[in-house]
């Protein structure tokens, strides 16, 4: 059996090193800044919130603590298994298996969507984006966050490991899709070395990698992201 659904585009952080990426969720934004600058547009109380590229589970656990209905979708088998048995118990969750360009989902049926670092990364993307037109509820809100590449030390390693990313297109293509932005910067925060130079390895490029390693001391990286969200 393939790993993942057809048309799924590769997360090969995720998907390859499952274990070292919960390393990275739980160094990942320890101050609440993505969830804060959410709620300032829109709480998750009495909501179906639907995560889109759940992985896990991480983050969907979290949603359903306080969401009426929380849906999650993932295109790779393991990770919608590992996903279901994260929530298993919870009332209201669901996990189910598919691709943001296909949704399982009925037509608005969403209050709240949310995908972070999962196919929504810009230009190439509007099979997904025409998918959350039909599912979104009126008056519903989708967030998108993704790097923003244009500070910070960590957008600083983006840059180097893939020097053709173009920061500027892709927020240009997301205001005219009708899409707001919230620049924020989180950090990342380690408990220890071995934690955080796994993390940098299935990130960035060997290469990119080792001189990462090699120059950062410590165990926090300040990292700038983009929120971007659109009210339907």
């Amino acid at each position: 059996m393939r790993a993942a659904l057809a048309g799924a585009v590769p997360s090969p952080n995720i998907w390859h090193h499952p274990r070292v990426y919960e390393l990275e969720n739980r160094a990942a934004d320890p101050d609440g800044v993505i969830d804060a600058a959410m709620r300032e547009v829109r709480g998750r109380a009495g909501a179906h919130v639907l995560d889109i590229g759940c992985g896990d589970g991480y983050h969907l656990a979290r949603f359903a603590r306080e969401a009426a209905r929380a849906t999650g979708v993932e295109p790779h088998h393991g990770l919608a298994r590992a996903a279901r048995a994260r929530t298993a118990g919870m009332p209201g969750v669901q996990v189910r298996s598919g691709v943001a360009q296909r949704l399982p989902v009925p037509d608005a049926s969403v209050d709240l969507a949310h995908a972070r670092w999962a196919y929504f990364l810009g230009p190439g993307c509007e099979p997904g984006l025409a998918e959350l037109r039909r599912v979104m509820r009126r008056g519903g809100v989708a967030f998108v966050i993704d790097n923003d590449a244009t500070r910070s030390t960590f957008g600083g390693w983006f840059r180097r490991f893939l020097p053709d990313y173009d920061p500027e297109r892709v927020q240009r293509f997301w205001f005219r899709q009708g899409f707001s932005r919230t620049p924020l910067t989180m950090r990342w925060s380690f408990r220890d070395r071995a934690d955080f130079e796994a993390v940098v390895r299935i990130e960035l490029s060997p290469q990119v990698a080792d001189e990462v390693v090699a120059e950062h001391t410590g165990l926090e990286v300040d990292y700038a992201v983009n929120l971007w969200w659109r009210e339907y």
